[in-house]
């Protein structure tokens, strides 16, 4: 039996080192489970990752790359805004179903949304905006029942808002302003019981605008300037005492009116005007 000499101990020692070493790198590379890494690199590849203002070295750990998030060996969040992301969203996406945030807003992303974001069913914020995605919002996106933030707009969005999104009852907020939405604004809105900020401007929906939007108790901004509504005002409106900012000019109202921001709604009567549209600060009382 060899003798165990100090300089072998030495030698015995380094070895268990370069080992442990070695186990750590490679759980460090298997920190996330292959399905997800594969969405991700799907994603890499489908944007022209290469050319992002932040790009992944593919051959780091997942935890490395920029904008990801993990949980428990989970991607939970992609923060890629303002990336220089460029090409369509991969079906691959869908496969994520730990996320909770994904924030891809502008950037040079086009073509329709997947249909695979049905599967997200952790999401709580879907933020799209500022890009160039077209055609009509997925109805599958009803199926997101944790989503409190939907921000989709100035895009190239056609067609009617999906009824399925009025089931979304955790929505705080749901921005869909700045592209081509037809139809009328559903009237079971009021189903978003804890919306907060509502956003349709510059589309062409039309139509009266509900007073079921009386009944978003939450509600503080109300942004539905520059489509083709038609009508009164609702009076139930009053009672949004949480409303700080409303517009709804450029609109084929009965009466024009001003649009409010500021701590407190003023009363109907106060923001009709003929042929007026202005912004105005209301001072709390």
């Amino acid at each position: 039996m060899q003798e165990l000499t100090p300089n072998l101990i030495k030698k015995m020692k380094t070895l268990k080192l370069l080992a442990i070493c070695f186990l750590v790198t490679a759980y460090s590379f298997a920190n996330v489970s292959s399905t997800d890494k594969d969405a991700l690199v799907a994603l890499y590849n489908a944007t022209n990752g290469s050319e992002w203002n932040s790009s992944w070295d593919l051959n780091a750990s997942v935890d490395k790359w920029y904008g990801v998030k993990l949980e428990n060996d989970k991607v939970v969040e992609i923060n890629l805004q303002f990336n220089n992301l460029n090409g369509n969203l991969p079906l691959e996406i869908g496969s994520l179903t730990s996320l909770k945030v994904l924030n891809l807003g502008f950037n040079k992303l086009k073509g329709v949304l997947p249909s695979s974001l049905k599967n997200l069913k952790a999401l709580t914020t879907l933020n799209l905006f500022m890009n160039g995605f077209e055609g009509n919002i997925p109805s599958e996106l009803g199926e997101l029942k944790k989503l409190e933030s939907l921000k989709l707009y100035s895009n190239k969005f056609t067609g009617e808002i999906p009824s399925s999104l009025m089931g979304l009852t955790n929505l705080k907020e749901l921005l869909l302003g700045s592209n081509f939405l037809t139809g009328q604004i559903p009237i079971e809105i009021y189903a978003l019981s804890k919306l907060q900020k509502l956003s349709l401007m510059d589309n062409k929906m039309d139509g009266e605008i509900p007073a079921e939007i009386a009944q978003l108790k939450d509600l503080e901004e109300l942004l539905l300037s520059t489509n083709q509504f038609s009508g009164d005002l609702p009076q139930e409106f009053m009672n949004l005492t949480k409303l700080s900012t409303m517009m709804v000019s450029d609109n084929n109202l009965n009466q024009e009116y001003i649009s409010v921001s500021g701590k407190k709604p003023p009363t109907l009567k106060y923001i009709k005007l003929q042929s007026a549209t202005a912004n105005m600060d209301i001072e709390k009382e």
